[in-house]
């Protein structure tokens, strides 16, 4: 096959970008040395070095691509540009291409040395058409050129022409999907376990939200395959970019459903030239994080999350303020010192009113308690040198902790969960009796090593909203006060629940947000079915915006039509997205053979699959009451392979729990048991479509039940 007759000249462009992006690196190296400090040096100067530091650590950070590739496309604005410059030209005038309204498209901007753009970031207003341009709407385009490359080399040219030069080369108009030869190469390249960026193929329905103004809370709806979760990181790094001040500063965090995804989506941004985004788990944000592991189930999950548990919290810490139960006696010298029981409930009332946290009106009833006690005696006692000579006995220790104890957001819970006493009181008229009982756990007697589940992260969130820091503690210690970001993405948000939401309120500086999901994915005990449903517990300080990505590019056409017949049971008021892709292999779909085990067909299934995709990944895909026995058959095989829960996506042949699995792409899945799947999981039909939505090349369905109706239409 002939070669482009450009690729010469184009791969002498982008050695000289490189050979900038070089010398680029070396300067940014030597920003270290402007500022020398010694000994006796000012503070002013060693000030500025660390800034200067700083500068250069983040520069170094943007300018290291690794393998990915620098320049991945142009855009022409005039006709001139589309006749190429010879390689010299190119190579002794780095400003050539904008003359001719040509730029380069790349990851980061490089300039020459007389600071000519040599590459255009993709994020700058001047590379917008590269990704929204079409033929009824070319944007100023004449040609757009797509690069397939590996590492520095440019392997081929993929253009494509509009409006005029299009009708003079006798070409069509540009295609809806733009790029295509790039993007059907990206989508069946073999998957490595970690998601990659979408950086040199973006669609133009992409774009507008990566693109979208940042105030205000923007929802994104979008399906199986459509890239919305990539979207959304490209987001991040498109604001970064755009708004560096004040971003920069107020922070920008991304939130993902576990640990799991996290470490399936931690190279994105990097790639993109932004490490400073924090990557998170909502339990990542608790103040002085405790151990939390694992998940509740069943009506304790869902009572957990319900939005009532904010009064129910707030009604138990308000039980923990109250006066004595009987008048408080001391000795002191040769008199008795009292508080009577009216005393201290008005010690109480009035902390209630002064305070909005609890624990810092302890102080206040300290010292009130304290007064109280001086003001009983005869003579004129001093409160500090009652405070001094009584502050250490047991009783008045005791009606401290009764009358206002200082507590952690770990004892608060610990105390409610374990007294069903205090439970009973705080939940009723708001929790039904069932309710109630699902909370009680048995009381710990160390609440600081209790391991807790992620759905008690938002319990002990609330908690610290009511309490605050405990008293005396140092100010400078940075971990006081709840941590606020500029902007938040929140990914496969259709699960979280509405005290998850009120988490997330409270790291909103200013109410930006972006907010992804797809509501047919919904499989928690708080599946959504509408995004009003969670629009209405987020900011609202500006009206919100929606956006639907409606093009599948990662799902064959096959595959996705097996999991359609799914979603009109699991969602009907739901369409599933439009694939780009209609080649592929069908589902297969596999019966365990009499005398044979589920466990034992599926380990010949991952076989024959693992042999199909070659260097491809392999996900086998489990309700959870699965998982051990599949593994157990993959490892009597021979089969080399992981548990995700342990292990990521850090193998070829990965054992899934099926309850893990959204948002992640695999280049062949087996999904075991449909039916258990089914039947397992809080939103059945969901999680199964959720399963079926996973493969970007084969798909296979291994079953020993019958298998749903749905599965066997013809």
């Amino acid at each position: 096959m002939a070669s482009h007759p450009e690729l010469e000249a184009e791969q002498a462009y982008v050695d000289h970008a490189y050979s900038c992006l070089d010398s680029s690196r070396a300067l940014a190296s030597q920003m270290g040395s402007m500022v020398e400090v010694g000994r006796g040096g000012t503070e002013q100067a060693r000030f500025e070095r660390e800034v200067i530091y700083e500068t250069m650590v983040n520069r170094l950070g943007q300018l290291n691509l690794g393998d990915a590739a620098l320049c991945f496309g142009r855009i022409d604005t005039s006709v001139e540009g589309l006749h190429t410059p010879d390689a010299d030209d190119r190579v002794g005038h780095g400003s050539v291409a904008s003359d001719h309204g040509t730029f380069y498209i790349g990851r980061v901007a490089v300039s020459d040395a007389d600071q000519e753009p040599v590459v255009v970031d993709w994020r700058a207003p001047v590379a917008e058409p590269f990704y929204r341009a079409t033929g009824p709407e070319p944007l100023g385009l004449v040609r757009r050129r797509h690069f397939a490359t590996r590492g520095r080399t440019v392997l081929d040219i993929d253009d494509e022409l509009f409006g005029d030069a299009a009708l003079a080369l006798d070409a069509p108009d540009g295609p809806g999907i733009q790029g295509h030869g790039a993007l059907i190469a990206a989508l069946t390249t073999a998957r490595s376990g970690r998601l990659s960026d979408i950086v040199a193929t973006i669609q133009g329905e992409q774009d507008e939200v990566i693109r979208a103004p940042l105030p205000g809370v923007l929802v994104v709806q979008g399906g199986p395959g459509t890239g919305k979760t990539v979207v959304a990181l490209h987001r991040a790094a498109y604001l970064l970019y755009t708004h560096r001040f004040p971003l920069d500063r107020q922070g920008v965090l991304v939130i993902g459903p576990n640990r799991l995804f996290l470490g399936y989506i931690e190279q994105v941004l990097p790639s993109l030239g932004e490490a400073g985004v924090e990557l998170a788990v909502l339990a990542d944000l608790l103040v002085d994080p405790p151990l939390v592991r694992g998940y509740e189930t069943g009506l304790t999950a869902r009572v957990k999350g319900d939005a009532r548990m904010a009064q129910v919290l707030a009604r138990a810490l308000r039980d923990r303020q109250r006066g004595l139960r009987a008048p408080l006696e001391v000795g002191f010298g040769l008199q008795t010192l009292r508080v009577s029981v009216d005393t201290s409930r008005r010690i109480v009332a009035e902390a209630r009113r002064r305070y909005r946290r609890h624990n810092a009106g302890r102080r206040m009833v300290d010292n009130e308690l304290f007064a109280a006690l001086a003001a009983s005696g005869r003579g004129d006692l001093d409160a500090a040198a009652v405070r001094d000579q009584l502050r250490g006995q047991l009783a008045i220790r005791e009606a401290l902790d009764w009358m206002w104890p200082v507590l952690t957001p770990a004892q608060m819970l610990n105390d409610l969960f374990g007294s069903p006493a205090l439970l009973a009181h705080a939940g009723s008229g708001v929790l039904t009796d069932d309710e109630v009982r699902s909370l009680t756990a048995e009381r710990r007697p160390d609440a600081a090593a209790i391991a807790w589940t992620h759905d008690d992260a938002p319990l002990l969130d609330e908690a610290r909203a009511l309490l605050g820091p405990k008293p005396g503690r140092r100010r400078d210690a940075g971990d006081d006060e709840v941590r606020t970001y500029g902007h938040i993405v929140v990914d496969e948000a259709q699960d979280l629940s509405p005290m998850q939401l009120r988490m997330l309120n409270r790291r909103s500086l200013n109410g930006s947000m972006t907010v992804v999901g797809d509501i047919a994915q919904s499989t928690g005990q708080w599946a959504h079915q509408s995004w009003n449903e969670i629009l209405d517990l987020l900011p609202q300080r500006r009206p919100a915006r929606r956006a639907e990505l409606t093009i599948g590019y990662r799902l064959p056409a096959p595959n996705m039509a097996l999991a359609a017949r799914v979603l009109r049971l699991a969602a009907p008021d739901l369409t599933p997205p439009r694939s780009i892709r209609q080649d592929g292999d069908p589902p297969l779909i596999v019966a365990t053979p009499a005398g044979m085990s589920l466990a034992a067909t599926v380990a010949a299934t991952t076989a024959a699959e693992l042999e199909a995709v070659g260097v491809g990944n392999v996900a086998v895909i489990c309700p959870a009451s699965l998982v051990d026995v599949v593994s157990q058959a993959l490892a009597d095989a021979g089969i080399a392979h992981g548990q995700a829960t342990r292990h990521g996506l850090d193998t070829q042949v990965t054992v899934v729990p099926v309850g893990l699995v959204k948002g992640l792409e695999l280049d062949a899945s087996v999904v075991v048991e449909p039916a258990a799947i089914v039947d397992e999981q809080a939103q059945g039909m969901r999680s199964l479509y959720v399963a079926l939505t996973r493969a970007t090349k084969r798909l296979a369905v291994v079953h020993d039940r019958p298998l749903p109706e749905v599965l066997t239409e013809p």
